[in-house]
């Protein structure tokens, strides 16, 4: 489902917009308005991220807003059974960025269930190795819930060739080494990066981390089939400003 919503925006001429926000942050009581307020405003998908306490990956924003979340309460569990209370109104694919030691605490085969029955489409595990995948692959594979891949800048052709053929429903692109965050500038060489990955698999790739204003989404969007965007979107959605979060929208419409 993923991979077809992300072919349909691109068919029309638009590109695909990934809003990423932590599940809990404001409480879980905020999860169902933001996400039908969201795809009312025309995102391709859905990333829900899952609060932890070691978020390797996050960068200050996201750290911050998960820290809210779990001052609140939010496991994994919780924000599942909030997603499947709602998932009838539900029109967009949501993809679940979690840690493992999350879902293996919560079992694999349980966590995949539960996932979708929650409309999630799609996982995220940045700190899983594409090597140990095969802990929940088969779980996820069962369910029909894609199993996402993130591939770095420094990762050498061979790496992208293991990475993106292993990869379901997107490629994401991560633009940046390090951290998420907001991001005023990014390597020169991006375009040939993007090049690469889009010869080497026929899934789309979208980019992820620093993009953080409408000039970004559209300087992105020029070469890649979508963005994801994240620290700004938490930032907005704590500050009640859907201002800042429609003109991101916006600016992913009509590239072609």
């Amino acid at each position: 489902m993923i991979q077809k919503a992300i072919d349909n925006v691109l068919a029309r001429g638009d590109r695909a917009f990934v809003p990423y926000i932590m599940a809990g942050d404001g409480g879980l009581e905020t999860l169902k308005s933001t996400i039908l307020r969201l795809q009312q405003i025309g995102v391709t998908a859905i990333e829900v991220g899952i609060p932890f306490t070691d978020p390797v990956a996050d960068g200050p924003t996201i750290e911050l807003a998960g820290q809210r979340a779990l001052q609140k309460g939010t496991t994994l569990k919780s924000t599942l059974a909030t997603l499947a209370s709602f998932a009838d109104e539900i029109t967009v694919p949501l993809v679940a960025m979690t840690y493992l030691n999350p879902i293996l605490a919560y079992g694999a085969e349980k966590f995949a269930y539960d996932a979708k029955q929650a409309g999630i489409h799609g996982v995220i595990i940045p700190d899983m190795p594409l090597e140990e995948r095969n802990i929940i692959y088969s779980a996820l594979q069962k369910e029909q819930v894609s199993l996402i891949q993130l591939v770095s800048l420094t990762s050498p052709v061979e790496r992208i060739a293991q990475l993106t053929a292993a990869s379901e429903g997107f490629i994401y692109a991560v633009t940046v080494n390090g951290i998420t965050g907001a991001r005023s500038d990014f390597a020169n060489e991006l375009e040939e990066h993007f090049a690469k990955l889009k010869a080497a698999s026929p899934l789309p790739v979208l980019a992820g981390f620093g993009i953080s204003t409408p000039e970004h989404v559209k300087k992105f969007a020029s070469f890649s089939d979508g963005v994801i965007v994240g620290s700004k979107i938490v930032d907005s959605l704590a500050n009640g400003d859907w201002t800042t979060i429609d003109a991101l929208v916006a600016a992913s419409k009509k590239i072609r």
